[in-house]
């Protein structure tokens, strides 16, 4: 994990983005700010942050809108500020591409953890050995994914997906046919312990689906639903 990766923290208040960035700074990160969201996207799509800090309700341009306009262009990963009163817009921006979310009254020392776990699971994502073996490729029918690449095809085509839908898919491929809880997904792909909602989990997983279905609906059909235990990546026998 990059000790001076560089993190935009976008919120209109003036009070909290100093105190994110006041805690962040401690970690040594490189913090820039943006008080609105025409500047934010303006500067996310100018400069290569690692992760954006990003407050759903802001004046003029939302932080949904931010995010559907930054994902046409980039996967950088967002964590979405949000109230506590907004689960349906929380919920929105998981369908726009928001990686996670915190809510509104936080405490600064889970916002540092938060972007230490997308930092820590972004690193070792990209991370590859310089040898090209066959372990960085997982290859099923209707569905490959080259992890030097950071690639997913389905039945061929190219499937764009954010950072956290990615790290998802990979980890559910990896083991076949095994069935994961919520509370183990959120742990190991979001690495939350003791904070984070379920739902996190059945948004990505329904988000994740249907970009596998505009390609491939054969591929959307391998991650299955295993109702009242988890998901599993399922694979038929050829």
């Amino acid at each position: 994990m990059d000790e001076h990766a560089k993190i935009l923290v976008v919120d209109d208040e003036d009070r909290i983005r100093h105190l994110i960035k006041m805690y962040l700074d401690r970690e040594d990160f490189i913090v820039e700010e943006a008080d609105n969201g025409a500047d934010a996207l303006g500067m996310a799509l100018d400069n290569e942050y690692d992760v954006i800090l990003l407050d759903i309700m802001m004046p003029g341009m939302d932080g949904i809108e931010v995010c559907q306009e930054l994902r046409k262009e980039k996967q950088t990963p967002v964590i979405m500020l949000t109230a506590k009163g907004e689960e349906a817009n929380r919920v929105q921006g998981f369908e726009v591409g928001t990686d996670d979310y915190i809510v509104k009254p936080f405490s600064p020392r889970e916002v540092v953890l938060r972007v230490k776990a997308i930092l820590r699971r972004s690193t070792q994502s990209s991370f590859h050995e310089s040898d090209t073996i066959p372990k960085d490729m997982l290859v099923f029918p209707h569905l490959s994914i080259n992890h030097d690449a950071h690639r997913v095809l389905a039945d061929g085509k190219e499937v764009s997906l954010t950072p956290k839908e990615y790290e998802l898919l990979c980890f559910l491929a990896k083991a076949p046919d095994k069935v994961f809880n919520r509370e183990h997904l959120l742990k190991e792909v979001w690495q939350y312990e003791f904070f984070g909602d379920l739902r996190t989990v059945d948004t990505h997983v329904k988000r994740l689906r249907e970009k596998l279905n505009q390609v491939s609906n054969e591929a959307s059909k391998m991650i299955v639903t295993v109702w009242g235990v988890g998901y599993k990546f399922e694979v038929d026998d050829v």
